[in-house]
């Protein structure tokens, strides 16, 4: 079930909407219930059969998270925290990277292992991370008590389940638990409403208008000359933000529904002056992720810190931000270049003392971000270098003939050109908002 089909939109939303205000009026736990049995219920409308997969998370995930609270000693919790980290990485490896593996132990020693061919569940990446982040926080002191159905509710959440934003526990408990969230707010709804519509917009007439004619670049990507190249690289890169930021618009809407924010999980991030600037802006909340769960960690256990061994972890952890996307290596290479793009950012920022002009900057920003996308989107390696080819005029130029029946393209590449470059994003619509609202009141 997705956001934008009908059956969600027109049948299931409504019902737990109407449900989750009428039964808080009669019990203090029951909008609790109403979407742990909703999420489940969303979650098994995409693969009835792969639902107890994440039914199994949450048990274990849970048992262990009371494990590592409970007054033991640091080195016995710390065990438990590894154990339970291994055990969430484990069981997302064999869904997500078993046939990955198998693929690469095949051509490096020639052997034949079959592929396994399981399928991927719903939203596995998202809730491992989240998972994992909940489990450091019990070890941390961060949390202290969590009954089942808290836990529960909080990795089910149906808005950001499928697509994030990745949440922390505390963040989603204390509004979950606010009684007053139990009330229809009309300014939670109508402001609601209007960042669901937002993206509807971004996804079904930017980002599917997109996604058929990059579909049609890259399936054909040894015959595209310079223009077609460039128009196909820069309609995926608009593609891809319209495509996750218009689902994550979508889950924000639909969280303001029942009066819950979500984090906000993407700042214009094509107006980045940087690649740090980048991941200040793109998918915050992995960024945060990465930051506070791998890249402090990592840093925290050396002995000695100095610039080149932060810069070599800032590399890995990109590596790891990269295959985190899916079982290819060309995932690898997009985490690679958007780490040698980090390290390349702080080197200049230690050597020298000039800053470019912001629009140069944003530029040569967005260019290298676009150069990146068109190995996220390849099917191979083959195809991301014979578009970058054709971005370099070495496969040769047809603007006449081009251009005939490439109109309508041209016009929504336009269109998203202008509301990525000149309008505000909706983090600043949620937030002039709420300023408004509190000057009402």
């Amino acid at each position: 079930m997705l956001f934008h089909s009908p059956v969600f939109l027109f049948l299931f939303l409504p019902i737990i909407l109407f449900l989750y205000y009428y039964l808080s009026r009669f019990s203090k736990f029951a909008h609790e219930y109403l979407l742990i049995i909703g999420g489940f219920f969303f979650y098994a409308w995409w693969n009835i059969y792969l639902s107890p997969i994440i039914i199994i998370s949450i048990i274990f995930n849970f048992y262990f998270g009371n494990l590592i609270k409970n007054d033991l000693h640091k080195n016995y919790k710390k065990k438990i925290l590894f154990f339970a980290i291994f055990f969430n990485i484990l069981f997302l490896a064999i869904f997500k990277y078993a046939d990955f593996i198998i693929e690469n132990i095949n051509f490096l020693f020639n052997s034949n292992i079959d592929l396994l061919n399981l399928p991927f569940p719903l939203a596995m990446s998202f809730f491992t991370f989240q998972t994992i982040a909940y489990l450091v926080d019990c070890y941390d002191g961060n949390i202290k008590r969590t009954r089942f159905t808290q836990y529960s509710l909080f990795i089910i959440f149906f808005p950001q389940l499928i697509a994030g934003p990745i949440v922390k526990y505390n963040h989603m408990m204390s509004q979950f638990d606010d009684q007053n969230n139990r009330f229809i707010n009309r300014q939670n709804i109508n402001l609601g409403l209007v960042i669901i519509l937002i993206g509807l917009f971004k996804k079904i007439i930017l980002a599917d208008n997109l996604a058929i004619f990059v579909e049609d670049g890259f399936s054909g990507s040894q015959n595209l000359e310079f223009f077609a190249s460039w128009l196909t690289s820069l309609s995926f890169t608009f593609q891809i933000y319209f495509d996750f930021s218009g689902y994550v618009d979508m889950a924000t809407g639909i969280a303001l529904l029942f009066n819950i924010r979500l984090p906000i999980n993407f700042d214009s991030p094509y107006k980045a002056t940087s690649i740090i600037n980048f991941w200040q802006k793109w998918h915050i909340t992995l960024a945060n992720f990465l930051t506070n769960y791998i890249y402090f960690p990592w840093v925290k256990s050396l002995k000695k810190v100095n610039f080149l061994k932060i810069m070599i972890i800032i590399f890995f952890v990109f590596l790891i931000a990269g295959i985190w996307h899916g079982p290819s290596w060309l995932f690898v290479i997009f985490g690679a270049l958007h780490g040698f793009g980090l390290i390349t950012n702080h080197v200049y920022r230690k050597l020298f003392d000039f800053k470019l002009n912001k629009y140069i900057a944003c530029f040569l920003t967005f260019n290298y971000i676009n150069l990146t996308f068109v190995f996220f989107r390849s099917d191979n390696l083959n195809s991301s270098l014979s578009i970058i080819k054709g971005m370099l005029g070495l496969n040769g130029f047809e603007l006449p003939s081009y251009f005939q029946d490439k109109t309508n393209i041209l016009i929504i590449l336009f269109i998203a050109l202008i509301i990525v470059f000149c309008f505000k994003n909706t983090s600043y619509l949620i937030d002039k908002f709420k300023t408004e609202a509190k000057k009402e009141t």
